[in-house]
Parts: structure tokens; C-alpha cells; sequence
């Protein structure tokens, strides 16, 4: 449907938008009263160093803006690669998120989550209309850097940091690795090479599926519901790295597809749904019998196990 004051379709705005790669956050307060409210964001952002200041922005229609709105202060809790649960756990409604969360009080009341990347203590400095959200400012009087790797969002599913291969790394002579450190970083760094052997596989592989006209996370979608039904969002939400809103948002953009039904058994393929799936596994499989041309069945077995011992390593 096409927002009258735009123009736009707001779901391919939305979209557009989510081309914007950001942490995730999570967002907290206490009321003078004693409430606490909890909400995920990634519309955090830096404002001014001097004042030090941040902002971060809330729906209007958010049943917590009341409590952001009279406490004196709220903290951002910048999440980490690991805390997805945690994300997911606060981004769902539920009357009290904090139950079975561990956490400390800070500044103002506000709780502070434990194993964050860092966390931000604000006073509350300034409220601005912001269209259909509240646009909130906060002065930083404390904060904790921990230097953990932090979750990141792209494209509606959840990310994390990796280095850029073709990144150089700024540095003098001194710390530049020598020959033989090299040597053992591109030889013997098993991290390394897994690193740089995916980065050339999607480098090839990523344009092909996007030529489907699908997204990232829709592809993944029908790739998982291929085998069997799911009944709700919270069965996606284990299989999916994605937030519970996005799974919603990338089901209705493959219901108006025509490529998803919803039965009475959950979110299944339809018979288009079915043909693109396919077309999907079709590209899967082009790219990798490409890359393996020249490697035996037998060492391609190992490597699946060799993979499997990565991933049950977690």
C-alpha cells in the first residue's frame, strides 16, 4: 500500500532502509513510580561530544514512552554478537521483560544488562517530535566500554563483526607481521582460512541469489520452511537468526509474493513458493559443484565433517 503523503510503499521504504547496516540496543528505564520498561532499538546514535551526547528514538504508540518520558534517566545497553536471545526477548510484549533477566541498577534506576559490548548511563536532556516516533536525547554521565564484538543488523536479520578482507591495517614497520608470521597466518590460521574461504565464496555467490529478486532473509525463509510447516513465529525464531517483527515483515512480503500461504498447520510454500525454493537450491547447487569442481567426493565428506565439528563447537 502507498503512504498518500509519500508516495512510498512503506514496507520497500522499510526495506530500503535496511540496507543500513547498525548495533542493536536495548534501551531501559525505571519510573519514579518503580516501573521498568525494556525495548530493543538499532536507531541508536551518536550526537555531540561536547556536550556528550546520544539519541535513540521510540514509537509513539509504544505502551513504554510513558515511563522514558518521567524517568530521569535511561541507559543503552549496546548488545553483543552473543545476546541475540536478548534481543529477541525484549523485542517481544510481555508485561514484565525483567523476570528472568539478571541485571544491575544504575544511574536514575535505569538496569544495566550484564556482558554487554558497552553501556551508556543518560540523563534525559531533550524529546523531539520525530513523525510517528519520539526522538529521545540523553546526556552521558557514565558509561562502560567492554570491548566485546557487538551484534549488528542488516537487512532484517541479525550480523556480526568480521574484519573486511580488503582492509589494510594502518600501522609502522614494527607492527607490520613479518614473512614468516604471514606465513603462518595463511598457512597454518585455521580461523583465518575459514574466514577468507567464505568471503570468496559469497563474493560470487550473494549476486546470484539476489538476481532472484529476493532478499537475503526471504530466500532463507523459503529455504527453511521447504521441509515442513512451521506453526508460529516463535518456532521461525528458533530456526532463523532474525528478530520476531522482521520474521513477521519478511512473511507478509512473501504472502503478497504469492511464494507463502498461511494454513492451520502455520506458514508453509505454496506451489510458487515451492518453483522459487527450488530455483534457490538450483543457484546453491551451481555455486558449489563451480567451486568443488576439482576436489573427490571423499574429501568433500570430510569437509562436511570437518564443518560439522566447527559448528557443534559453539
Amino acid at each position: 500500500m502507498t503512504s498518500p503523503e509519500t508516495g512510498f510503499d512503506p514496507r520497500a521504504f522499510r526495506r530500503g532502509l535496511g540496507n543500513f547496516a547498525t548495533g542493536v540496543t536495548i534501551v531501559t528505564a525505571r519510573s519514579p513510580s518503580g516501573e521498568q520498561v525494556g525495548v530493543t532499538a538499532n536507531s541508536f546514535n551518536s550526537v555531540s561530544l561536547e556536550p556528550p551526547l546520544i539519541l535513540w528514538s521510540i514509537d509513539k504508540r509504544s505502551n513504554s514512552h510513558a515511563v522514558f518520558e518521567s524517568a530521569s534517566h535511561f541507559a543503552v545497553n549496546i548488545l553483543a554478537s552473543d545476546q541475540i536471545e536478548l534481543s529477541n526477548h525484549f523485542g517481544r510484549p510481555q508485561e514484565d521483560k525483567f523476570t528472568s533477566v539478571a541485571c544491575e541498577r544504575g544511574i536514575g534506576g535505569a538496569p544495566l544488562l550484564p556482558d554487554c559490548a558497552a553501556r551508556f548511563q543518560c540523563e534525559r536532556y531533550q524529546q523531539v517530535d520525530g513523525g510517528d516516533h519520539w526522538i529521545l536525547i540523553g546526556k552521558v554521565v557514565a558509561f562502560d566500554d567492554f570491548g566485546r564484538s557487538p551484534l549488528l543488523y542488516h537487512q532484517g536479520a541479525y550480523s556480526m563483526v568480521l574484519p573486511h578482507p580488503r582492509a589494510s591495517r594502518r600501522g609502522d614497520l614494527a607492527t607490520t607481521p613479518s614473512a614468516a608470521a604471514r606465513g603462518r597466518l595463511t598457512n597454518n590460521n585455521l580461523y583465518y582460512l575459514m574466514f577468507q574461504a567464505f568471503n570468496a565464496y559469497q563474493a560470487s555467490y550473494v549476486p546470484k541469489q539476489l538476481s532472484t529478486g529476493l532478499r537475503t532473509s526471504e530466500a532463507r525463509m523459503l529455504m527453511m520452511l521447504e521441509d515442513r510447516p512451521q506453526p508460529d513465529l516463535a518456532a521461525l525464531q528458533r530456526e532463523a537468526a532474525m528478530p520476531t517483527d522482521e520474521i513477521a515483515e519478511v512473511l507478509t512480503n512473501l504472502r503478497q509474493k504469492g511464494l507463502v500461504s498461511e494454513t492451520g498447520a502455520g506458514h508453509e510454500l505454496t506451489s510458487a513458493g515451492r518453483a522459487q525454493t527450488e530455483a534457490l537450491w538450483d543457484i546453491a547447487q551451481r555455486q558449489q559443484d563451480g567451486v568443488f569442481a576439482g576436489v573427490s567426493p571423499e574429501d568433500i565428506e570430510t569437509f562436511k565433517k570437518v564443518l560439522r565439528v566447527v559448528m557443534e563447537a559453539r
